[in-house]
């Protein structure tokens, strides 16, 4: 134990505190080995001693405003902060730095550099020391560049700090104690009044912190919780699998944080205990197998509508299904029925949306099918009456009396007289021309809509926007009634034009319009008005000729 104070130091036994060594210094710091220290004497002179002996005396290059212990002897002077190694006193690295404390962890790996507004974790590299000792040229004016890397910045005063493992443990600027391990902070506890820490106890698991009025606290801080992310920074997982049976299972999550943090989600699936935790890990990582169990335990709509969205990405169409329907994502089932070309999950769909109240897919997966008298009922059931009007007008004109019935009754309940105003074509029929070439075609659509035609066959079928059906019943006549009047070969509609018959038509017709105009042509001729003088009628020229 060394106390310091009025330009001189006294160091004492720990346990009899029996007076051991003395003498004069500004500053005192420990080595990493405890017979091993240095002093400060002036801003320009630095002692070493080793065994209570003096062992080296230098002036460093810049002077000297503070030293630092540990690993290293730290020297801040104008230039910034100097490490120099305890053995040759020569300089390791020069870092443009004010430093107001240094910490460095037990095994010497890690070094906490702490500033008034911030802190820097460095690791240290030995081996680099060792290599320029061999190759001079590593050196330059600030030392090996090598010596350290920067692991990270935290902008927090630290006031005091100790290492434990790979993590720095340390109390802020704002009553917080924290601690530092792979680039994660966590808080201990937020601290009611300004306090000091004085060292943790690693058989107790306990931290220990006092206040000016010598008040002493102690806080839970498990060894093997740090123990275990300290296996992780050092990319020991042989010794983190054994420290982790020892962290209790309300610690785990905590643990799986920090593994997620570190890039190791699967490890972190594996540790971790809670079950929203887990599974955004499991949909992070794709493994569908652990997301669909949790997804059911959890019973979660938007669970189910992740790992869908999951399933799809991996063409796993069969579970994206079961996901959909789970999560009555009627939208999305849809899109992957009719990407699927699945008629029959279409109708399921149509089916189970009705009964969920989602009549604007119901109504679209019936009215892909074709099943347009479902359509209109889904219309008439949801009391969309003037939609319903117009769907049956332009898709079911047999239905358009029915319908318009019972939108004349609903919209007489609030205008009689708009309600009179409604014209029912069996009443009216000079009000809907062609309505019973309307009734034909729909006849005549009906089979067509029965099909269920592959969608491989898309390029031989006529599109519907390029079909008339009035046209098409007033150009078949008394040949409607055969069934397949307009069919082909594959039960699919076809052109006029394709038909055997037609086709003989469309030959004939040049035919019949050329004589049509040449006989037009000779009737419009004057004879009379042909001057014969010039000709030649002898009987003898003809026959010669």
């Amino acid at each position: 134990v060394v106390v310091c104070g009025d330009g001189e130091y006294i160091i004492y036994t720990a346990m009899a505190l029996r007076n051991k060594s003395f003498g004069s210094a500004q500053e005192f710091v420990w080595a990493a080995d405890s017979s091993e220290y240095a002093v400060r004497e002036s801003s320009s002179s630095i002692k070493i001693f080793k065994n209570f002996k003096e062992k080296k005396a230098f002036k460093p290059e810049f002077g000297a405003e503070n030293i630092f212990g540990g690993h290293l002897l730290g020297v801040k002077s104008v230039s910034g902060l100097g490490f120099y190694d305890w053995e040759t006193q020569e300089l390791v690295r020069r870092i443009e730095i004010q430093p107001k404390s240094v910490y460095w962890s037990e095994n010497g790996e890690l070094c906490c550099i702490a500033t008034e507004e911030s802190y820097f974790v460095l690791k240290y590299n030995a081996d680099a020391l060792a290599a320029a000792a061999d190759n001079k040229d590593m050196v330059t004016e600030d030392g090996i560049e090598d010596a350290f890397d920067v692991l990270g910045e935290v902008n927090e005063s630290v006031k005091t700090g100790l290492w434990v493992g790979d993590c720095f443990i340390y109390t802020n600027s704002v009553n917080r104690l924290n601690y530092y391990v792979g680039g994660e902070i966590v808080t201990v506890s937020h601290l009611d009044r300004t306090m000091y820490l004085l060292g943790y106890i690693p058989a107790d698991s306990r931290l220990y912190l006092g206040d000016k009025e010598m008040n002493v606290v102690s806080f839970q801080l498990l060894l093997s919780v740090l123990e275990y992310q300290t296996a992780v920074m050092r990319r020991d997982f042989e010794t983190a699998d054994k420290v982790l049976p020892t962290v209790p299972k309300e610690q785990r999550t905590r643990v799986a944080h920090f593994l997620e943090k570190q890039g190791f989600k699967k490890q972190a699936l594996a540790v971790s205990t809670d079950p929203e935790h887990k599974f955004d890990l499991a949909i992070q990582l794709g493994d569908l197998d652990t997301a669909s169990v949790l997804a059911k335990e959890a019973a979660s709509e938007q669970k189910w509508k992740q790992l869908a969205e999951l399933a799809t990405s991996r063409a796993q169409f069969d579970l994206a299904q079961q996901c959909l329907h789970e999560a009555q994502d009627h939208g999305g089932l849809l899109l992957l029925a009719t990407a699927a070309g699945n008629a029959d999950m279409v109708a399921k769909l149509g089916e189970s949306a009705g009964e969920s109240g989602k009549h604007n897919v119901s109504f679209l997966s019936f009215f892909l099918l074709g099943e347009l008298e479902k359509c209109l009922e889904i219309l008439v059931s949801s009391n969309r009456l003037p939609e319903a009007a117009f769907f049956a007008r332009t898709y079911l004109p047999s239905e358009v009396s029915r319908v318009v019935q019972l939108w004349k009754v609903q919209l007489g309940k609030i205008s009689e007289k708009a309600g009179q105003s409604l014209a029912d074509p069996a009443e009216y029929a000079n009000l809907f021309p062609d309505f019973q070439t309307a009734l034909q075609a729909e006849t005549m659509l009906k089979k067509e809509r029965g099909q269920r035609i592959p969608a491989s066959d898309f390029t031989e079928i006529i599109p519907n926007h390029e079909r008339n059906p009035l046209e098409e019943v007033l150009g078949q006549g008394e040949d409607l009634g055969d069934d397949d009047a307009l069919l082909d070969d594959k039960d699919h509609p076809i052109q006029q034009g394709e038909s055997g018959d037609t086709a003989n038509q469309s030959k004939a017709a040049p035919v019949d319009d050329f004589e049509a105009e040449l006989e037009k042509d000779l009737e419009d001729m004057k004879l009379d008005d042909i001057d014969t003088s010039d000709v030649n009628l002898d009987d003898e020229g003809l026959l010669e000729d």
